[in-house]
């Protein structure tokens, strides 16, 4: 691993962390109720869309070029369930980087495919990573490669009683 902190620097490589915007953007009741249906079903035509807000298509499709371009939508995707892929285990890890091993236990992250998310936070953690794995085994594996330059905490999932709920969700609807 000491080669991957010079093979690192060596190459100049960006190793920040994506940072949350805080810029906010005007979205009156037309952009939110597009961004609703399209949380609802992401394949819907800029046409049905239309229809159900009470614009034109072509308002609509620039609407969506507008919330894409300032970062409100950030991507489509399809949302893939771990358990149907044989990743039955999925588990939140905590992880405290030893003094002077943040970018390369940041880049170990970014390395390790079984890591789905990670964010890093404030308080005593620097990271935590949500992990999806087919054993108790693998994810050990995964510690594995990370504990030699941090400390970890991991906590296995049991259930979810919310799941990866949209931010739309707290926002106040307009009457």
């Amino acid at each position: 691993m000491a080669g991957l902190s010079r093979n690192l620097i060596s190459k100049g490589k960006d190793l920040s962390v994506k940072r949350l915007r805080t810029e906010n953007i005007d979205l009156d009741a037309a952009d939110m109720k597009i961004l609703r249906l399209l949380q609802k079903d992401a394949r819907a035509s800029t046409a049905e869309l239309a229809r159900s807000v009470g614009l034109s298509a072509p308002s609509v499709a620039e609407r969506i070029k507008r919330l894409q371009e300032n970062g409100v939508i950030e991507a489509y995707c399809v949302k893939i369930n771990p358990a149907a892929l044989g990743l039955k285990l999925s588990a939140w890890l905590r992880i405290r980087p030893v003094p002077g091993q943040l970018s390369v236990v940041a880049e170990i992250i970014r390395e390790t495919p079984e890591i789905a998310q990670c964010d890093r936070v404030t308080g005593e953690d620097c990271f935590i990573a949500l992990a999806h794995v087919g054993s108790v085994a693998e994810l050990e594996r995964v510690i594995d490669r990370i504990i030699p330059y941090a400390m970890t905490n991991t906590a296995i999932i049991q259930s979810s009683p919310v799941v990866a709920r949209s931010p739309l969700a707290a926002v106040k609807r307009s009457p």
